[in-house]
This record gives structure tokens, C-alpha cells and sequence, in this order.
């Protein structure tokens, strides 16, 4: 058998296609990192773009502030306009900018409102206009500490109004109703406090972002656990999602570590199969889909059979050397991710780890690098294996090699479309459908599955069943088939 396997490596590796291939990906490997490293820039969203900008021009050019269908719309956009101005003086990505756009847009918006509004007050204009100028003082000191602490004051007064009205509560339902609002004043509390005590400031920086998104997904989870009615599936898997973002923008916070960046090498391997999928599945399928094919086209099958092998253990052989080239198709991305993703970004975020939130025992985990890969290739490994017995089983029941590649590749495809329509119309039937069953990922750390009712273990009898009806027929008709004409 080690013969058969050893012989059938080198026929593939002889091929001049496998090397094409792989030239191929080295030449996307290449093309990702440096996307990655001059073109995509975490955090760089900017809310005022040149387009948006241009659009609001074209728009007010429109409108006519005295004329009262106009008035509100012609407030709006001259407001996003007037802090856009103001923006102009201060850094892309500068926490000036951030305040501008979060609490000064209210300012100027009340201030337009006296302006152009129906109630036109002059006195009102001049004190907001007061306001505004004081708030921008501040901003040209450099006092980003003033607007926290300005946060905290609020949030503070805001929790002890509403702790106050509660104590004067009777009513049961208004009790429930304040309860959810107190939460959600102590999650503003909690956060003004994170800001000043870890001196995060405003802006587009790492830990702004993560103590933003600690605020939002705290105040979703406790919006979801008093739901008056039990939740949907579709809201449990929200509410999953929430619980692991906020532990994880919670370990930023504490840790001060980048998690989520991406444009690195570690980002790009922790998404080696979504960046690089359709690669892997290519080369895999181009060798299962023509292994057996091209001994009958060519008519080397003759020679083949003539050795002293069982037509069983021939087959075997192509088998599980289509298995080895997975191993193999795998092994040489990763390692020219590494050299190239070495290369342009350094090897120093390597060393920071994969977070997965476990919903078994609720906690963070901390992974290494090489050990998410290793279980994510494990998790793939089903959809894998399945997609190269499908062309292995096309490349022995047809004999044509471009039937062996076009229906895997077909199938791969339309798996996505087809999950999307199953989940979003929950077709209950289509649970057996392989598609929704191959990928493990799913189940990792108590994730809960693409649809309601799914389980690990049911999960791996369907790629079981699916993996016994292509391989069986495949072995019959290799054993029967006639090659006296080939």
C-alpha cells in the first residue's frame, strides 16, 4: 500500500499544474498581505467622508429653510455641515473630532433649530452659541479629561434621578420598566469611570473602540435578559454573540492588547480559511477530481491494474493520497502566509492570543496562535474530506476530470446561498442538507448551531452518511468497471 501511495505522490507532484497552483496562491498570498498592510486600516472609518459631504451640499442646495416641509431636513443636514466645518481645524481620528461628531452635533443641531425653526429666539441662539464656543475651548486646550468627567457627572445624576423615582414607585410593570433603566445607567456610570481611571480618550484608538463596544453590548445583554417573552433562537445566538464581545472588549480594556486587529499576520492566519478557502478547496479538488480520471483518459489505468494490487486497494491508494494532499494543500499556505505575512507586518503579533468566549463554563480563553489553527483545521477538516470525495467519487463513476472538478467547485459555491435561504426560512428539513453539517466551527466552546435543533453529534451521521453514499458506489464501480476497451 505504501508503494501505491508513494507512486501516486509522485505522478501528482510531477504534474506541471500542481506548481501553476501554487503560484497562483503564493501570488494571492502576496496580494492579501499587502491589501492588508497599505490599503485597510482598523478604525479608520471616517463618518464625515468626501462623498457624504458632497452630499449634503447637493442637498441643501435643495431645500428652502422657510419653507416649512424643508425646515427640519434643512436643520439636520446645515447641523452635520457647521460640525464638519469645525472638524477641519483638528487631526482624522483625533478625539476633538469625536466629540464634535457624538456631543457637540447636539449643540449645534439646538442651535439651527432657533435659528431656521418655525419659533425663530435670538436670545436662545446666543446662548447656545455661548455653549458651543466654551466646548471648543476646551477642545483646542487638548482637555479631553473635562468632557469625560462631564460624562460621569451626567451619568451619576441620571442614576441617582432614576434611583430616586423608583423609591416613589408602586406600580409593578413602571417598577420592571425602571429596573432595566437603572442597569443601563449604571453600565454609563461604570464606562465614564473606565474612561477616566484608565485614561482612555475619545477617538478612533483601539481601547475607545473597545470601551465603546463594552457600553453597547453590556446594555444589549441586559435589554435581552428582561424580555418580558422567552427568546427567539435567531435572539439567543445575538445574545451568545453579545456575552463574547463583551468579554472580550472587557480583556482589552484590562489587558490593553489590540484583539480584534487584523491587518497583521496573526489576523490574517486566524481567517486562513475564509481568506484563502476557495484556494484550498481548488487544489484539493483539482487533484481528487482528476486522480482516477486521467488513468482512464490516458489509458495508463491498464498498467495500473496489471500489478499485483486488488482493484480495492488501488483505489485505496489514490484515496488516501487525496487525504495526504489536503495535509499537504494546507501546510503550504500556512507556510507561505508566514514567510510573506513575516516578511511585510513582523512576527510580533504572533505572541498576542486568540480570545473565544466559552459558553459551557463562561469564561474567556486564551489560545495561541498555532492551536486556533490547528482546531480550526479540524473543523474544517469535515467539509474538506467531503468536497474531495465528491470529486474523487465525479473522477471514478464518470471518468472525466472536468466533471470530477466543475460539480465539487459548483457545490461549494452555492453552499453558502443555500445555508442563508435554509436559516433565514428555517426549512427544518433541509438539517440533513451537508452543507449546514460540515462545518464544526459551529459547535466549538458551546456555540449554538446555524439552525434550532442541531446538534455535534447529529452533525457528524450526516457527514458520516453523506461521506458512506459517495465512497461505496465509487469502490463498486471501480471494482466492475470493463477497461478491456480503454
Amino acid at each position: 500500500m505504501s508503494k501505491l501511495i508513494k507512486n501516486e505522490l509522485t505522478k501528482i507532484f510531477k504534474k506541471k499544474s500542481i506548481y501553476i497552483t501554487l503560484l497562483v496562491i503564493l501570488a494571492f498570498v502576496i496580494l492579501t498581505n499587502c491589501i492588508y498592510k497599505f490599503f485597510l486600516h482598523t478604525g479608520s472609518y471616517d463618518e464625515y467622508s468626501d462623498n457624504y459631504i458632497q452630499y449634503v451640499k447637493e442637498e441643501i442646495a435643495k431645500l428652502d429653510p422657510n419653507k416649512p416641509s424643508d425646515t427640519k431636513m434643512y436643520i439636520d443636514l446645515k447641523s452635520n455641515l457647521d460640525v464638519y466645518d469645525m472638524m477641519q481645524k483638528y487631526e482624522k481620528g483625533s478625539w476633538q473630532r469625536d466629540i464634535l461628531s457624538t456631543q457637540i452635533l447636539g449643540y449645534v443641531n439646538e442651535r439651527n433649530t432657533y435659528l431656521y425653526g418655525e419659533n425663530k429666539e435670538t436670545k436662545k441662539v446666543t446662548e447656545v452659541e455661548e455653549t458651543i464656543q466654551k466646548v471648543i475651548k476646551r477642545l483646542d486646550e487638548g482637555d479631553w479629561k473635562y468632557f469625560a468627567q462631564e460624562e460621569l457627572e451626567q451619568a451619576k445624576a441620571q442614576l441617582s434621578n432614576l434611583e430616586e423615582q423608583q423609591a416613589k414607585t408602586q406600580d409593578k410593570q413602571d417598577l420592571q420598566s425602571l429596573e432595566i433603566t437603572i442597569k443601563n445607567a449604571k453600565i454609563d456610570k461604570e464606562v465614564a469611570q473606565m474612561r477616566l481611571s484608565k485614561e482612555i480618550q475619545y477617538g478612533n484608538d483601539f481601547r475607545n473602540r473597545a470601551l465603546n463596544g463594552y457600553k453597547s453590548e453590556a446594555k444589549n445583554i441586559i435589554n435581552m435578559e428582561n424580555e418580558e417573552q422567552e427568546l427567539e433562537y435567531s435572539q439567543k445566538k445575538e445574545y451568545n454573540d453579545s456575552l463574547e464581545k463583551r468579554e472580550v472588549n472587557r480583556y482589552i480594556l484590562e489587558n490593553n492588547v489590540d484583539i480584534n486587529k487584523e491587518n497583521n499576520i496573526r489576523g490574517i492566519l486566524k481567517n486562513l480559511f475564509n481568506e484563502y478557502g476557495l484556494f484550498i478547496i481548488v487544489m484539493i479538488v483539482m487533484i481528487a477530481g482528476t486522480i482516477v480520471s486521467e488513468e482512464f483518459n490516458k489509458g495508463t489505468i491498464k498498467l495500473l491494474l496489471v500489478k499485483p494490487y486488488s482493484r480495492n486497494k488501488i483505489l485505496l491508494a489514490k484515496f488516501i493520497t487525496v487525504l495526504i494532499m489536503i495535509l499537504f494543500t494546507i501546510l503550504a499556505v500556512v507556510v507561505m502566509e508566514l514567510i510573506i505575512g513575516g516578511i511585510i507586518f513582523g512576527y510580533d503579533s504572533l505572541s498576542v492570543p486568540i480570545l473565544e468566549y466559552n459558553f459551557t463554563t463562561q469564561t474567556l480563553e486564551s489560545i495561541n496562535i498555532f492551536t486556533y489553527l490547528g482546531i480550526t483545521f479540524m473543523t474544517q477538516l469535515p467539509k474538506l474530506i467531503l468536497l474531495a470525495t465528491l470529486a474523487f467519487t465525479c473522477s471514478t463513476l464518470f471518468t472525466n476530470s472536468a466533471v470530477g472538478i466543475a460539480i465539487p467547485l459548483l457545490g461549494y459555491m452555492s453552499a453558502d446561498m443555500i445555508n442563508m435561504l435554509v436559516i433565514q426560512y428555517k426549512v427544518q428539513f433541509m438539517k440533513l442538507f451537508v452543507s449546514l453539517n460540515w462545518n464544526f466551527e459551529e459547535y466549538l466552546f458551546g456555540n449554538l448551531p446555524s439552525m434550532e435543533g442541531m446538534t455535534f453529534g447529529f452533525s457528524i451521521i450526516v457527514c458520516i452518511l453523506y461521506f458512506v453514499v459517495m465512497i461505496v458506489p465509487t469502490f463498486i464501480t471501480f471494482r466492475k468497471r470493463n477497461i478491456k476497451n480503454i
